[in-house]
C-alpha cells in the first residue's frame, strides 16, 4: 500500500494509528506530500481531486481517501474492531464527526493565522472557529466518562485531535478547562500507536 502523508496531519495520524495499533504500519509505503488549500500538490490531484492527504493507494490499485473511508478499510484489512456494530457504532462515529469537526476548525484557524495575508484576516471568523473548537472540547469533557479504556475510531479521532491542539495550539491551556479530559488524553496518548504517530 502506498500512503500521500504529511508528518504533522492529524488525519493522516488517525490512518497511522490504526495502521500501527493493527500491525498493519510496515505494509504501508510513505509518499512525502505538500497538500496546501492554496499551492495544491500537484503529485496528489492524479489520485485525488481534491488534493488531500491521507490518499491511501492499495495493493489492488483502489483509492481512498478521506481518513475517515481509509481508517475504515484498514480496520477491515487488519481485521480490527475500530468500527463496532450496532448501537455503539453511531456513538463512536459520532465521536469521531465531532473529533472532525474540532480538527476541521483548527486547521481552518491555522491556515487563516499562518497563510491568509494580515490584511486580510476576519478575526470575528477566527474566533467562531475557536469557539467550535472549545464547544467540542466542553461536550468530551463533559462525556469523557464514557470514553473509558475504548479504543476505537471515536477514542482515536479525539486523542488525535487533542494532539494537534497542543502541537499547534500551545497556547490554548484547554486543559485548565477541561481537567477530566485532559486526565484520559495523558492514559490514552501513552498508548505505543501514539507515541509512534507523534508529529
Amino acid at each position: 500500500m502506498k500512503l500521500y502523508h504529511s508528518q504533522t496531519s492529524p488525519f493522516v495520524r488517525k490512518c497511522m494509528f490504526i495502521a500501527h495499533h493493527l500491525g498493519l504500519a510496515d505494509r504501508i509505503e510513505k509518499l512525502p506530500a505538500a497538500a496546501n488549500p492554496v499551492n495544491r500538490d500537484k503529485s496528489i490531484l492524479p489520485w485525488n481531486p481534491l488534493g488531500q492527504v491521507p490518499t491511501l493507494i492499495t495493493d489492488d490499485g483502489m483509492v481512498l481517501f478521506d481518513s475517515r473511508v481509509v481508517c475504515e478499510y484498514l480496520d477491515q484489512l487488519g481485521k480490527g474492531s475500530f468500527f463496532p456494530a450496532g448501537a455503539a457504532r453511531w456513538r463512536v462515529l459520532t465521536e469521531q464527526s465531532l473529533a472532525d469537526g474540532i480538527l476541521d476548525a483548527a486547521l481552518l484557524t491555522r491556515y487563516e493565522g499562518a497563510m491568509r495575508p494580515e490584511g486580510m484576516r476576519w478575526p470575528d471568523w477566527t474566533a467562531g472557529q475557536m469557539d467550535k473548537i472549545n464547544v467540542g472540547l466542553a461536550h468530551f469533557e463533559k462525556n469523557v466518562d464514557d470514553a473509558a479504556d475504548r479504543i476505537d475510531i471515536g477514542t482515536v479521532t479525539l486523542g488525535c485531535a487533542l494532539g494537534y491542539l497542543d502541537f499547534r495550539f500551545a497556547d490554548l491551556g484547554w486543559r485548565s478547562r477541561c481537567p477530566k479530559l485532559a486526565a484520559w488524553y495523558e492514559k490514552f496518548s501513552a498508548l505505543p500507536a501514539m507515541q509512534a504517530t507523534k508529529p
